[in-house]
């Protein structure tokens, strides 16, 4: 059965504006140099397939640069029976059927090493899923009494993130990554699967990464266990880690 089919929405229903923005590498300084500007970007929107378009902001970012934002008519439709969704596979756990699991599954302490690295600087997204302070009104896994939480901060050499997960024996490692100019995310992630790879081969920790440019669905192609994007929570990070790491004993058994 066709699902419902959707246009944009942009002054009335069913209208088919959009607004888009970006930058082009030309000049936005003297009248002349404006006017051949704004037409780069009118015909940039017309390829996009914006008809009619208009600029309704443009902006000189430095001397050759300039940042528009556009707005204009699509005619493309949006069938919401074609559109996927992938589905959590494991139901979110309070604090204490966490650590209960934990304590039943594992009869010690789960060790959970985080860090950002590379040249990434931003320790927001680890800091929000390990400090006790937590995000989004949930507590970090520091707060998890069967969790013990090394947080290595930023800007941390996978090589040495590698010899300190095996000196901890920890059982994931979480990596956050903001930086994300050039896929720095995606080789970072690649980076860190192959040396836990070459170091512990199939016997290594859990491999998870987040941050705002991560499609969840490229964990596979990235060789690491999970991926978590924009806007989770450290309750949806502690409730995956014991369903791979401490499953009920009616999941271990089936699996």
């Amino acid at each position: 059965m066709t699902g419902p089919v959707i246009r944009p929405y942009g002054d009335t229903t069913g209208d088919g504006q959009v607004q888009v923005s970006f930058t082009l590498p030309v000049a936005f300084g003297n009248e002349e140099e404006r006017a051949r500007a704004e037409g780069a970007a009118l015909q940039l929107a017309g390829k996009m397939g914006l008809d009619p378009a208009m600029v309704v902001h443009a902006k000189g970012m430095g001397p050759d640069f300039t940042f528009f934002i556009v707005y204009g008519r699509v005619s493309h439709l949006v069938d919401l029976s074609e559109v996927t969704v992938a589905q959590r596979e494991y139901p979110l756990l309070p604090e204490a059927e966490v650590n209960l699991r934990v304590r039943t599954g594992l009869g010690r302490k789960l060790v959970v090493l985080g860090a950002c690295i590379g040249t990434d600087a931003h320790t927001v997204g680890i800091d929000a899923i390990l400090n006790v302070k937590g995000h989004a009104g949930e507590k970090g896994l520091e707060y998890y009494r069967e969790m013990r939480v090394v947080n290595l901060g930023a800007q941390v050499d996978v090589a040495d993130l590698v010899d300190r997960a095996r000196a901890e024996q920890a059982d994931a490692v979480l990596v956050s990554q903001v930086v994300t100019q050039r896929e720095a995310h995606l080789a970072g992630a690649r980076q860190l699967s192959a040396a836990f790879r070459a170091a512990c081969g199939e016997h290594g920790p859990l491999l998870v990464v987040g941050g705002p440019r991560y499609d969840p669905a490229m964990a596979g192609e990235l060789g690491v266990d999970k991926i978590f994007g924009r806007g989770t929570t450290p309750r949806e990070v502690a409730s995956y880690l014991v369903h791979v790491l401490a499953p009920e004993p009616a999941a271990a058994g089936a699996a």
